[in-house]
């Protein structure tokens, strides 16, 4: 690989770390990756290509923002990384690898596996084509999507739901933690800003039974708002990947599974 690509690629360190995080302890890192990448049939060609060097070329493409057939020859061909990209987003892996990466690194630093409390935010972004779901954002004067997201309390991404930017936060929020509510039982509260205020508070403790609790409006004031701080870093985070600058997806799941790679790539750090 080359030398300018290597801080994008995953080390071997971090390859490990996300075949350990779906599989049970084996003997070496080749074992830890396969059965995490495995085809569901595995009969047929096993392929021309190391999955290593297809997951690193999606990195690349999602860290640099270029178009798919602007992949450097360092890697396979372009059409070969997106039929894997593709047929792993239908799949789900992206998102049952950064759950399970997320488990890993709350453990790591100490906390329970599964988080007992979620925060809640959005982010208004442009898109730049004519795309499935796009609205425009009245508050904010942006025409696109909203990237929803919940993390826990250390900033791990818990779900992500794009939609267009003319559903408020409210209308949206109480799906949002809804979904994290299902997917880990152990939720016990939400925290959001004043944008959660009436649907979403109602649909968490009424429906959910949980509580769910609404950041006091800031004072004209620069403030740091206790906790809210935490989901808006992750969005900065975010901020580091050059195909999130705008939404260049043309489908909603697809805009999703760009952030979870992102994610993927920065909880894989916070493994090792």
């Amino acid at each position: 690989m080359a030398e300018r690509n290597q801080h994008i690629v995953l080390s071997d360190g971090g390859w490990a770390v996300r075949g350990k995080v779906v599989s049970a302890p084996v003997r070496s890192e080749l074992v830890l990756l396969a059965p995490f990448f495995a085809r569901p049939d595995p009969r047929g060609n096993p392929g021309r290509y190391a999955k290593r060097d297809v997951v690193n070329a999606i990195f690349y493409v999602v860290k640099g923002g270029i178009p798919w057939r602007m992949l450097p020859l360092d890697f396979p061909p372009w059409d070969t990384v997106y039929d894997h990209y593709r047929r792993w987003n239908q799949r789900g892996v992206w998102e049952q690898a950064l759950d399970a990466l997320n488990g890993q690194a709350r453990q790591k630093q100490g906390k329970h596996q599964h988080p007992t409390y979620a925060l809640v935010d959005s982010q208004s972004v442009k898109t730049q084509y004519a795309s499935q779901d796009r609205g425009l954002d009245g508050g904010k004067k942006v025409k696109g999507r909203k990237r929803h997201i919940a993390t826990d309390t250390l900033g791990n991404m818990l779900t992500v739901q794009v939609h267009a930017a003319n559903i408020a936060d409210t209308s949206q929020g109480g799906d949002v933690c809804g979904q994290v509510a299902e997917k880990y039982d152990s939720i016990e509260a939400f925290s959001g800003d004043q944008g959660y205020s009436g649907t979403t508070v109602e649909f968490v403790e009424n429906l959910l039974g949980l509580r769910i609790d609404i950041a006091a409006k800031p004072s004209p004031e620069f403030k740091v708002i206790p906790k809210r701080w935490i989901v808006e870093r992750t969005l900065a985070w975010l901020g580091g990947f050059r195909r999130l600058a705008k939404d260049f997806e043309i489908l909603t799941q697809s805009a999703e599974n760009m952030i979870r790679i992102a994610m993927i790539k920065i909880t894989v750090a916070k493994c090792l």
